[in-house]
């Protein structure tokens, strides 16, 4: 597949990281679902597991057979591991600066605790003010937890079984899938101690179905370009609310993400667009990974004697282009110098 390929699926990763920032601000203005203009934003990360299952059968498919467990382990560390600890920092830092937060002050040895088990990515749900998230300091990193599980199952089995495996995993999870969404009223769970599990049924038929889709080339060629694909996941993140929510979202992960998946791997992206769209993907995983702890401030500003509701959209809407813009920072200036320095001294690779 040609570069250019993938800039419409680096693009439509982009938009779904900055649908997941807005969905975050927008759940604490209206924490119930149905009043949320961008309700089923939380299924962003659907799309994302979906996306990187797709990513991981093109990167490591042909590769991996030749390349030790430990290179690849080494590979995926460094590409992984210095934004959850980025994300750590930052966590620690809004925890102790907080300054909207009516909670009480934690320990040294409890604040050196929450950020070691952070950095680790080891669930420590203990905070009640952080609504007993499964990872205080950075609630997003619920998901990147379960990104390193399907990093190992890749390795240790999926890519050593057929697709035809693949597919009955994949099968398998789609109707355990189904369950939880009915059991739940939704797919909203994965990142607190009350809905773990959640996260693990989620990523199981999004990665596997990703995978599927490169290994069987089910890949649809089209002339839609960009539009078409970032219109289709846009709608599904926008869609009202409605008695059988369980099915819509069920039939949005199962059946509209993987045919999005397959449409952007199939199209070309114009020149006039192919800038934006490298610049949304580069942005994507360090904006995921660095959001939440001013969603956090802002979370206890809405609870606060201070907060003024006429500045809210103006919050929200600069709050959003300034984390886009804090992450490109991040990126440049500390992820990317980071993961070249370990890629040159521990891979030997210039």
């Amino acid at each position: 597949m040609q570069k250019q390929h993938l800039l419409a699926l680096d693009g439509l990763r982009g938009m779904a990281a900055i649908a997941i920032v807005i969905f975050h601000f927008m759940e604490w203005i209206f924490p119930q679902f149905e009043d949320n203009a961008i309700g089923h934003g939380f299924l962003a990360v659907d799309f994302f597991f979906c996306l990187s299952g797709f990513v991981m059968g093109y990167a490591y498919d042909d590769r991996i057979k030749s390349m030790s467990l430990r290179h690849f382990f080494i590979l995926r560390l460094i590409r992984l591991q210095p934004l959850v600890i980025i994300g750590s920092v930052l966590g620690l830092i809004g925890l102790l600066w907080a300054p909207y937060s009516a909670a009480e002050p934690k320990s040294i040895s409890q604040y050196i605790q929450l950020f070691i088990y952070s950095i680790l990515l080891i669930p420590y749900p203990v905070l009640k003010e952080k609504a007993f998230n499964l990872f205080s300091l950075n609630a997003p990193a619920w998901s990147l937890f379960w990104e390193y599980v399907a990093n190992v199952m890749y390795a240790l089995l999926l890519v050593r079984i057929t697709a035809k495996h693949i597919f009955v995993i994949a099968a398998l999870a789609a109707v355990v899938l189904m369950y939880t969404s009915y059991s739940y009223g939704n797919l909203a769970g994965g990142w607190s101690v009350d809905n773990w599990e959640v996260g693990g049924i989620r990523l199981a038929y999004s990665f596997c179905v990703g995978l599927l889709i490169y290994r069987r080339q089910w890949i649809i060629k089209n002339r839609c370009g960009y539009l078409v694909p970032v219109l289709l996941l846009i709608s599904a993140l926008l869609m009202p609310f409605t008695s059988i929510n369980w099915l819509v979202e069920s039939l949005i992960v199962l059946i509209l993400f993987p045919f999005i998946v397959a449409l952007g791997a199939g199209t070309s992206t114009p020149k006039s667009l192919q800038s934006s769209s490298i610049f949304l993907g580069a942005i994507s995983y360090p904006l995921y990974m660095t959001h939440y702890a001013a969603i956090w401030i802002f979370g206890d500003y809405l609870q606060s004697e201070a907060v003024q509701e006429k500045h809210l959209p103006f919050i929200v809407i600069g709050g959003t282009i300034g984390l886009v813009l804090f992450a490109y920072f991040i990126m440049k200036v500390i992820d990317i110098p980071i993961r070249k320095y370990f890629t040159k001294h521990y891979l030997r690779i210039t």
